[in-house]
């Protein structure tokens, strides 16, 4: 079965199906060879359903080719730094690893589509733009050159607009607010006249708390009641529109993956395509956890982004995208092909999940 195929199977509800396929007749391996794996990721150790679901696919890669392909698994900070993951794996040193491409955008600019787009597709459309689209055939000539090979691997669905110590109640508002907010996003947020300001999860707390930033956005409400940003900000406004559907992403040095055998990148890419499904399923149901009991315990002060506001940072999101493509070719490629998947796909959206919602909420 070409790579291809598999994903397409492999994918969406298909995965569990595959997935003991490939565990029943993963003793017709052509060798018996015992492989030993390093992976490094961009999270902290035993970070909820992050860490833990990619520690989670380690051993599911172990279950499906009866221990031939072992994986250890090392934190963000225990054998590299949280942003070390690509040019570790791309170099070599460890064989595989887990993150989110837009922390790339630095040495590659194209990546950050592989993860999200301000006002893009959520976590449905870019797993079929992925798998049933050019979004993965791109995302490996993307990351060719760094002789990484890149899976979906997860995703957070769709995130909160953020924390905030003063209220926005329009684009003014913006204007000096320091904010901590990656990616295209904060590029976004900068060009409202914000200041953005990039810190580790560690860090973010304090600088609430004293002032160093006036907000702060970080996936949603079931890591966010952890971190307990609520004992120090104010506000929690909705919706994220700077990452309505993030795309995580698990990376394998190139020489190492073609050295696999056969059935053991089949067992891989599975394992890959079905914790895809896994973590949007268990972010999904821990947000709305975690949300209920921000507001029934902590009474939190939620609140949605004013149409005025939603709008002006439409605008500016438009502007951003099409300024950062036009860096360099293959941004724009990548872009030019997101947006007319998405436009198709926003056609079907209407009339299928928008009006459904509109008429049950």
């Amino acid at each position: 079965m070409d790579r291809r195929n598999l994903l397409k199977k492999g994918a969406i509800a298909g995965a569990a199906v595959a997935a003991s396929a490939l565990g029943a007749g993963s003793a017709q391996a052509t060798s018996s060879e015992k492989i030993r794996w390093r992976m490094v990721t961009s999270w902290p150790p035993a970070f909820p359903i992050l860490q833990t679901g990619v520690e989670r696919f380690a051993k599911r890669v172990e279950e499906l080719t009866n221990g031939r392909l072992t994986i250890q698994v090392y934190a963000g900070g225990e054998l590299v730094p949280p942003l070390g993951v690509f040019d570790a794996v791309s170099s070599g040193s460890v064989h595989c690893g887990h993150s989110a491409a837009y922390y790339w955008a630095g040495k590659c600019n194209a990546a950050q589509w592989f993860t999200c787009v301000p006002f893009g597709m959520d976590a449905q459309g870019m797993n079929a733009w992925f798998y049933f689209g050019n979004g993965l055939k791109l995302w490996e000539e993307v990351y060719k050159p760094f002789n990484l090979v890149p899976r979906p691997a997860g995703n957070t669905g769709f995130q909160m607009g953020g924390w905030f110590n003063k209220k926005i109640n329009s684009m003014a508002d913006f204007k000096g607010l320091k904010m901590r907010i990656p990616g295209l996003g904060g590029k976004v947020l900068a060009k409202a006249g914000g200041a953005v300001v990039l810190l580790p999860a560690g860090e973010i707390y304090t600088s609430l708390e004293r002032g160093v930033i006036d907000a702060t956005e970080w996936i949603g409400p079931c890591h966010d009641i952890r971190m307990g940003f609520y004992k120090v900000a104010k506000y929690y406004y909705y919706p994220g529109w700077h990452e309505p559907g993030s795309t995580l992403e698990f990376i394998m040095n190139k020489k190492a993956y073609e050295a696999l055998p056969a059935d053991i990148k089949a067992a891989v890419e599975t394992a890959a395509a079905e914790l895809n499904v896994t973590m949007l399923s268990e972010f999904e149901t821990e947000n709305a956890k975690a949300l209920a009991e921000l507001k029934r315990s902590h009474k939190i002060q939620l609140l949605r982004f004013p149409d005025e506001v939603m709008e002006g940072l439409k605008r500016l999101a438009a502007e951003t995208i099409s300024e950062t493509a036009a860096k360099d070719p293959l941004a724009k490629k990548v872009n030019e092909d997101f947006m007319a998947f998405k436009k198709k796909l926003a056609a079907w959206n209407e009339i299928s999940e928008k009006s459904y919602y509109d008429s049950m909420l």
